[in-house]
C-alpha cells in the first residue's frame, strides 16, 4: 500500500511540474520577430499564392489571435494537419518558438481601431444564409461569430476577409482528414465540412471572404523591393 501511496504522489507531482512549465511558457513579440526567417517567404509577400500540393493565396496570419496560432501550429506538428511544408517547419520549431512567434503575429500590423464593427456588414443571400444556418446549432456562426471575426475561444481562427481560396482548400481539407498531403484532423470542423458538397464549400468561403477582418499581410523589409 505505501508503495502504491509513493507512486501515485510521484505522478502527482510530475504532473504538477509538468503543469508548471507548460504555464511558463509565455509568447514574446520581440524574440518571435527574430525567428521568423522561415515564415516571411510567404507570409510576407502580400498576394502570395502556394503552388503545392494544392494552389491558392498563402492565408493572412497577422492580426490572429496568438492562441489560434499557437493550435494551428501544434496541429501541424501533431500531424492532424498534413501539409508537408508547413509540417517541416512546425516540426523544427519548439514550444518556445512557437508561443513567440504566435505572439509577433497576433500583433503584426495591428492598431487601435482596426477591429471591424461586430454586426455583419454584409448580409448572405439567401443561399448562403441558408448554408450557414444547415446546423441546427448553427455551428459556423457559434463558434466563429456572427461576423466570423470574433470566435467564442481563442483556438478558433477568425475567418472575416480571409483569402476565399485558402479558406475553400482549408474546409475541403477537413473533409478528407486522412489524405497524407492535405488532410486535417478535427473532429468538429470534420463533422460540419462533411455536410456541404465542394461547391457549397466554395460559396461559403467567398461570402466569408467578403467579411470585414483583422487579417492582414503585412510586407516584410526583409523581402519588400521598392520601385
Amino acid at each position: 500500500m505505501n508503495k502504491l501511496l509513493s507512486a501515485v504522489f510521484a505522478l502527482a507531482v510530475a504532473c504538477v511540474t509538468v503543469s508548471a512549465q507548460a504555464q511558463k511558457i509565455t509568447g514574446n513579440a520581440e524574440n518571435g520577430s527574430k525567428k521568423v526567417a522561415m515564415c516571411i517567404g510567404c507570409h510576407g509577400i502580400v498576394g502570395y499564392q502556394a503552388s503545392f500540393p494544392e494552389v491558392h493565396k498563402v492565408p493572412m496570419i497577422a492580426g490572429q489571435s496568438a492562441t489560434y496560432l499557437v493550435s494551428a501550429l501544434a496541429a501541424y506538428k501533431g500531424g492532424d494537419r498534413k501539409h508537408p511544408t508547413m509540417r517541416a517547419i512546425a516540426d523544427s520549431l519548439n514550444e518556445q518558438d512557437i508561443a513567440d512567434l504566435a505572439a509577433y503575429y497576433s500583433q503584426l500590423g495591428v492598431q487601435e481601431g482596426d477591429a471591424p464593427p461586430a454586426a455583419v456588414a454584409a448580409q448572405p443571400s439567401e443561399r448562403v444564409q441558408a448554408l450557414i444556418s444547415r446546423d441546427k446549432d448553427n455551428a459556423c456562426t457559434k463558434c466563429h461569430g456572427a461576423n466570423f471575426n470574433t470566435p467564442n475561444d481563442g483556438t478558433v481562427a477568425k475567418l472575416a476577409g480571409q483569402h476565399a481560396d485558402y479558406l475553400y482548400v482549408a474546409l475541403k481539407s477537413y473533409k478528407i482528414e486522412k489524405h497524407l498531403q492535405i488532410g486535417r484532423s478535427n473532429g468538429v470542423m470534420s463533422q460540419q465540412a462533411k455536410k456541404f458538397s465542394n461547391a457549397e464549400l466554395k460559396e461559403l468561403a467567398s461570402y466569408i471572404s467578403s467579411l470585414p477582418g483583422e487579417l492582414k499581410t503585412v510586407p516584410e523589409s526583409r523581402i519588400h523591393r521598392t520601385r
